[in-house]
């Protein structure tokens, strides 16, 4: 391994990155947009006006697309798609391995008589029959119920990646289960769309007909040289280093955050930049991130649907392109000890097909009201379903970030800022009832109507919040980098889309009895405001003391990816989803069932990896170290008298000493590790068993990275087997 090390190092220097991977970038990236998507200009050009008309109503009212129809645009597509070079098509999907999949079909077809012609049919365009088999289910399919079946969505657009043609698909079971992440983001998009689109029809604005919520994520990723990857057993089985000293320089100068982009990095992100433009992903803004080697990319916002699937295209076509560039893209939120983890921040809010973002205040009090009628039901949404929030951001990677003084914290908050939290502190003191021609004067001059005022130089955010409200959206902070946007997305969606209702039929009652529509409104935002305190928090949420405030607010501090996904089974929550029809209860049970087994497995590999590291390589190095030094001290001992022996081997000594301890406790440290690993392995039930993992496994790693980790800093460069912190964080 050592030798693997140096020569990875080695190789380094004589690489010329500014010449080898230099990017030219055309003088307008605009140029480029949307040129391998099946966008809305492309589907001008190629379907007839009955077939593009359904399209955009397929996208815009949810309407079904006629076996006819789909014919053409299936036709079109293919005459599209074989004017770029394409040779095959497939349903590109997002099952819940956390990757994409997909299965390419050619359009060639034999004809007979020795001939062959490129077809293309609106049945396979619809529908794809790949094997669900090796795909998670949680146990909701039999054995010999094998087959999946992939269907179009039309509302996200196709592409081409090299010479394939991606439909975008949702993916179900053999029995009409939903597999992906995709389905449930539908359906909760759809509910949400219903039910904000009917408060706003009622109460503010008679001509929306549909609302959309929107979606900016922010990706965080670290690069690593590709040859120093692969020296690092540990990152390339796990995605994160398991063994490694911190180097004497880390991110305590904070030069590195948004500093200049070195020239290798700038050509890898020159040329992502360009295919993303290519793929109409509206990329705008990139620069390094806190921790050595670690930057960010983040886009305009979009569509809800579209940004996640965007999301995670890009993530594809970032891995491929640093490989290009000689680099292996990071995604792991923790993959560094001791430096900042990554995270992708969710920027979420809602907009009206009339062009206004329900989430931004007005002009005027009535847009203002219609403005805090959004705002509160989000955080009274965000206070009930808060356990489900915390859980559909969960998992093995992010449990590493979490609370870690770089992430917000487990426990679920929102930040709104003093100014605006005094607005509705204002509100708190509406009069229960009908309001006096005063107090509703006051209301609409001076608390609603200021609220523009307020915004302007109250948007600062605050990092330590999980949820925090920006100015006109949402930031919802504690998703991890690695993570499919889908899921966060479907529960922030379906909740809001649960609350909106709740907050219709609570107005509406009040108005039957005989109060005005604002003061209905005014009333039921009174009450909202009341019951959600709880979760606004303006202060420092790395701190004991919030820890310690939330406890007694009632507020849960979900630590761990079994805790928070125990909670997530709660049957409120289970009621939620199948009221609104996103999942069944057997389909949210096997979700909850493939994120648990998912957990154990992570840990169970991590465990195996580092047991054999720790054997196979530190220990090795350790002990040829050790040698060295018996023999020296040997040596000393023939040729120096007993004193000035025990003066000039004292080090000696002491070092070879120290080094048999910590082998002895990385050995220890293996032993039980395995021991304890086997027996939650063994461990019956999914949440019993990922419990055993995190609390009986996972405590064992650090006795194991302890002694590991003591020994870098005594054995010889040379010797020492395993890329270190420095090498792998400052080699650009």
């Amino acid at each position: 391994m050592s030798t693997l090390r140096f020569k990875a190092l080695a190789e380094l220097p004589f690489r010329n990155y500014r010449k080898d991977n230099f990017i030219e970038v055309p003088s307008k990236l605009s140029e480029l947009f949307c040129q391998n998507v099946f966008s809305e200009e492309t589907m001008r050009e190629y379907l007839t006006k009955e077939a593009f008309q359904s399209i955009l109503d397929a996208i815009k009212k949810g309407t079904k697309i006629q076996r006819h129809i789909a014919d053409q645009v299936a036709v079109a597509m293919k005459d599209w798609a074989l004017s770029k070079g394409v040779t095959h098509y497939t349903h590109w999907f997002q099952p819940l391995t956390g990757a994409t999949a997909e299965k390419h079909d050619s359009f060639f077809t034999p004809i007979g008589g020795g001939r062959a012609i490129e077809r293309f049919s609106g049945a396979l365009l619809i529908q794809q029959e790949p094997d669900a088999s090796s795909f998670p289910n949680g146990g909701i399919r039999n054995t010999f119920e094998a087959r999946g079946y992939t269907a179009w969505d039309p509302t996200s657009p196709a592409f081409i990646m090299g010479t394939t043609l991606c439909i975008p698909s949702i993916f179900i079971s053999y029995t009409g289960e939903t597999l992906d992440y995709k389905t449930p983001l539908l359906r909760a998009l759809n509910a949400v769309d219903e039910a904000a689109t009917d408060v706003m029809k009622s109460y503010f604005d008679k001509n929306v007909t549909k609302v959309s919520p929107t979606l900016g994520w922010e990706q965080e990723y670290f690069l690593v040289d590709t040859a120093l990857y692969q020296s690092r057993p540990d990152l390339v089985l796990t995605g994160k280093t398991l063994l490694g000293h911190s180097p004497a320089k880390g991110q305590q100068l904070d030069d590195h955050y948004f500093g200049s982009i070195p020239t290798r990095v700038m050509n890898f992100m020159k040329e992502l930049e360009i295919e993303c433009m290519k793929l109409g992903i509206p990329v705008t803004t990139r620069h390094n991130e806190v921790a050595p080697n670690q930057f960010e990319l983040a886009p305009m916002f979009e569509e809800a649907n579209v940004a996640v699937d965007h999301n995670s295209l890009l993530m594809d076509i970032m891995a491929r392109i640093a490989h290009k560039h000689h680099f292996h893209i990071l995604f792991h939120e923790k993959p560094f000890a001791g430096v900042n983890g990554s995270g992708k921040h969710n920027n979420w809010s809602l907009g009206t097909d009339t062009g206004e973002n329900l989430l931004s205040p007005g002009k005027n009090p009535k847009k203002n009201l219609q403005f805090l009628t959004f705002f509160v039901n989000t955080l009274k949404a965000v206070h009930d379903y808060s356990d489900l929030l915390r859980a559909s951001i969960a998992s093995a990677s992010n449990d590493h970030r979490l609370g870690a003084n770089e992430a917000p914290p487990a426990i679920i908050s929102a930040f709104i800022g003093s100014q605006l939290f005094g607005v509705l502190e204002e509100l708190e003191k509406v009069t229960d009832g009908k309001l006096s021609p005063e107090e509703k004067t006051e209301l609409k001059l001076n608390v609603v109507g200021k609220i523009p005022e307020i915004l302007l130089d109250n948007t600062d955010r605050n990092r330590t919040s999980p949820f925090a409200f920006t100015g006109n959206k949402f930031e919802i902070r504690a998703v991890g980098s690695s993570a499919n946007c889908a899921e966060v997305m479907t529960v922030m969606n379906v909740i809001a889309a649960k609350q909106l209702r709740t907050f219709k039929v609570e107005v509406d009652a009040l108005i039957e009895k005989g109060l005005k529509k604002d003061e209905a409104i005014f009333n039921i935002l009174r009450e909202y405001i009341k019951q959600s305190k709880n979760i606004m928090f303006e202060g420092d949420g790395y701190s004991e003391d919030w820890a310690k405030e939330a406890k007694k607010r009632g507020l849960n501090n979900l630590k761990t990816t079994p805790e928070a996904l125990k909670k997530e089974l709660d049957k409120k929550f289970v009621e939620l989803y199948e009221e609104l029809g996103i999942y069944s209860h057997r389909e949210f049970e096997a979700r909850n069932e493939i994120k648990l087994e998912k957990y154990s497995t992570v840990i169970d590999i991590e465990a195996r990896v580092l047991a054999d590291i720790a054997r196979n390589h530190i220990i090795p190095a350790a002990l040829n170290y050790q040698n060295r030094l018996i023999e020296n001290v040997k040596g000393l001992k023939e040729i120096f008298p007993e004193k000035e022996f025990k003066t000039l081997a004292k080090e000696q000594l002491s070092l070879i000493s120290d080094i048999s301890g910590n082998v002895s406790q990385i050995k220890v440290g293996v032993d039980n590790l395995l021991s304890a690993k086997e027996k939650a392995k063994n461990t019956t039930g999914s949440q019993k068993q990922a419990e055993e993992y995190c609390n009986k496994v996972i405590p064992l790693f650090e006795n194991i990275r302890e002694a590991s980790d003591a020994l870098e800093m005594m054995v010889d460069d040379e010797l020492w087997p395993m890329t270190k912190y420095r090498e792998l964080l400052f080699t650009r």
